[in-house]
Order: C-alpha cells, then sequence, then structure tokens
C-alpha cells in the first residue's frame, strides 16, 4: 500500500493541464468570459477490499441535474467551505456517510470544466479503516465500488458520441459489468490513469 500511495502521490505531482468535457471536441470555442462555479468531487480510495477501490455513486433519478449518472461523491462549493477539499470532503459526508476525518487526503488532480459550468477540483483521497457506504436517499441511488487498477489502465477508456444541444459531442466512457461511467466522471479518472508509470 506505501509503493502506491508514493506511487499516487507522484502522479498528482507531475505537471499537467487541467481537463475538459470539451476535450475531445475541439471545434467548441469557449468565451473567455465565461464564469465557472468551483466545485470538488472526492476520488476515495478504498483500502478495507482485497484489493484497492474507488468509491462511485449512482445518482438519484428525481434530481435535477445528471438524475442517474454515475458520479464521484462531490459538489459545488459553499461559502462555508474553506476550498474545493473541504466541499468534496463535506458532500462524501452527506452523500455516503464518510466521516472526513477518516479520508487521508493524496491531492490534487487539476481541475476539469464541465458543460454545466462547474470548475472541478478532483480530490484523490485514502480511506483509513473499514468503512460502510450510507447513501443520502434523496440524492444517491447506489453507492459501488470499482477496482483501482480497471480505472488506470488506459485501454479501458473508450470514446463515444451523441447529440448534444443539436451537434455531436464526444466522450470518454470506461464501463464496468453493468455501470456506465461516461462523461465528466470518466474524463477526470482518466487523467489520473494517464499520469500513472508506464
Amino acid at each position: 500500500m506505501t509503493d502506491l500511495v508514493t506511487t499516487l502521490q507522484q502522479a498528482l505531482s507531475a505537471p499537467a493541464d487541467g481537463s475538459s468535457d470539451y476535450d475531445l471536441n475541439p471545434d467548441v470555442v469557449l468565451p473567455d468570459t465565461r464564469k465557472l462555479r468551483p466545485a470538488g468531487v472526492l476520488i476515495a480510495l478504498r483500502t478495507d477490499t482485497p484489493e484497492p477501490t474507488v468509491v462511485l455513486t449512482k445518482r438519484s433519478s428525481q434530481l435535477k441535474h445528471h438524475p442517474g449518472q454515475i458520479a464521484f461523491p462531490g459538489g459545488k462549493v459553499d461559502a462555508t467551505d474553506q476550498n474545493a477539499t473541504a466541499a468534496a470532503l463535506r458532500e462524501a459526508r452527506e452523500e455516503i456517510g464518510l466521516p472526513p476525518e477518516q479520508v487521508r487526503v493524496l491531492g490534487q488532480l487539476p481541475p476539469h470544466e464541465t458543460v454545466t459550468g462547474f470548475q472541478v477540483s478532483p480530490v484523490l483521497g485514502l480511506i483509513d479503516g473499514p468503512f460502510s457506504p450510507v447513501p443520502e436517499p434523496d440524492e444517491v441511488a447506489e453507492i459501488f465500488s470499482v477496482p483501482l487498477s480497471h480505472l488506470l489502465r488506459e485501454r479501458n477508456y473508450l470514446i463515444e458520441h451523441r447529440r448534444w444541444r443539436g451537434q455531436r459531442r464526444y466522450y470518454y466512457v470506461v464501463p464496468y459489468g453493468p455501470y456506465y461511467i461516461w462523461g465528466a466522471t470518466a474524463r477526470m479518472m482518466r487523467a489520473l490513469a494517464a499520469r500513472m508509470p508506464k
């Protein structure tokens, strides 16, 4: 486990540009005047499993934004949050019942811009000790874990497309069993995979 933590910290410290939902769509011209709202998500690693896994949620189908999609615990930075890391930890407590004091923060990936106008800071954290997730029923339909090894293999990522606002938009997907992990969640994990030593 010590080797994994060291490798992850080295990957996080490597210089790199931020990512975006538009990375695979170079024809999109974004206005310089756009205002992005800060947000934080927690890429939480479980180590109380046979191999390290990443905690993901399936959002409730009743939510106004991104219903039923796969996501990391997280959300926008509130006025009471010191920074994006604090927001990610607060949201993880609210959404999956993860106590902030049980998370050892390893660092952050460069920010990710979403089509919904957020600048998301992906925070990588190690869950110390056993953890029994508790979903927030109004927001989270399911909590599940994916082997970190699966998400760190770049060959597991596919590029798909769909029509969005009248145009064809391309995005990454990284399927796992019955779960369709795509969009910003897949893009942020792929950014980490690309930084890992080959």
